[in-house]
């Protein structure tokens, strides 16, 4: 059992910076991620719109995954450590967390930074499980090359919609945006240049009620949300962009404040209604869900962490 200053869950961009603040701050400082470091980062094409990320010298900017791959280094080299692994459970006792893994190591630590994120919301129509990795998928990045030239449905109507319908009308003349209001929620900026184009039709009031096929995707059933009036219409791949679900599975026994759509409740230091317990990033209420914002909050989060471990040590 080993006994550490904070603990971090989530290798996300809020959680490598809250590791980077949190050992800069001399705490000893561990990661615990889950699945792959860099969280949902990675999947990120170009990363036009973090500051100070503009590319030079005819050089693009530099790509979800590279950023995070800094943000690793970084952390390290300012002394956290990072471990991918599952975790079993998250207990308080007293005035500390115990943290058990899968594999039975347990750490202790008086603080914890939860940054787990969130990960797509499922639309949970028929077809969708079926040709998931078959024509379904819910990240352009991965999967777009599949389907250069083809016919692709984009569903969706925030941010993360507009920019992968524009990395995918990079592949095809043929990108099909459905969005089930009649206006983006997305930023200005973003669905201005999504709606001029010319590879992207879009089509408002309009949703999805059906993915068919046999072996992969062939059809797409529609409806009109103003007139009730449904089509089918070929189609080779639907990409699925259509919010996201918090990952809050891993504190389930902890009771912990949350808003109605499970989101974890945090003030203006990032703290939540447990003692000691913090959250950063896509996986508390009210985030603006981007990289530099989970950046902050992770930042936020650790300067408090190592001012609440001060004061229990004085």
């Amino acid at each position: 059992m080993a006994i550490l200053d904070l603990i971090i869950i989530g290798a996300g961009p809020a959680g490598l910076t809250a590791a980077q603040y949190g050992a800069r701050a001399n705490l000893k400082v561990l990661v615990i991620e889950m699945l792959s470091v860099g969280g949902q980062a990675i999947l990120i094409d170009v990363l036009e719109n973090y500051p100070g990320n503009a590319g030079q010298n005819d050089m693009p900017p530099k790509s979800g995954y590279e950023f995070a791959v800094d943000l690793h280094r970084q952390a390290e080299l300012f002394g956290a450590s990072i471990i991918i692994n599952k975790i079993k459970s998250v207990k308080k006792i007293d005035s500390f967390f115990e943290v058990l893994l899968d594999d039975g190591t347990m750490y202790l630590a008086p603080v914890i930074i939860i940054a787990t994120g969130a990960k797509p919301r499922l639309l949970e129509i028929p077809g969708e499980a079926a040709f998931t990795g078959r024509g379904v998928s819910y990240c352009a990045t991965c999967d777009g090359h599949f389907f250069k030239g083809k016919k692709i449905f984009v569903v969706g109507g925030g941010d993360a919609a507009c920019d992968e319908a524009r990395y995918l009308a990079n592949l095809t003349t043929k990108v099909i945006l459905i969005h089930r209001r009649d206006s983006f929620r997305a930023q200005k900026a973003l669905a201005a240049r999504t709606l001029e184009n010319p590879n992207i039709e879009v089509r408002f009031n309009t949703v999805i009620k059906e993915i068919k096929g046999e072996q992969k995707v062939k059809t797409v059933v529609l409806q009109k949300t103003d007139n009730s009036d449904s089509y089918e219409e070929d189609a080779d791949a639907v990409f699925i962009f259509a919010g996201t679900v918090p990952q809050t599975s891993v504190i389930n026994n902890l009771e912990i404040e949350k808003n109605e759509d499970g989101y974890i409740i945090v003030n203006q230091k990032m703290e939540t209604s447990i003692e000691g317990l913090y959250a950063a990033g896509d996986v508390r209420a009210g985030a603006f869900r981007q990289v530099v914002t989970a950046a902050a909050d992770g930042a936020i989060a650790a300067h408090n962490a190592a001012k609440f471990i001060d004061q229990m040590n004085n």
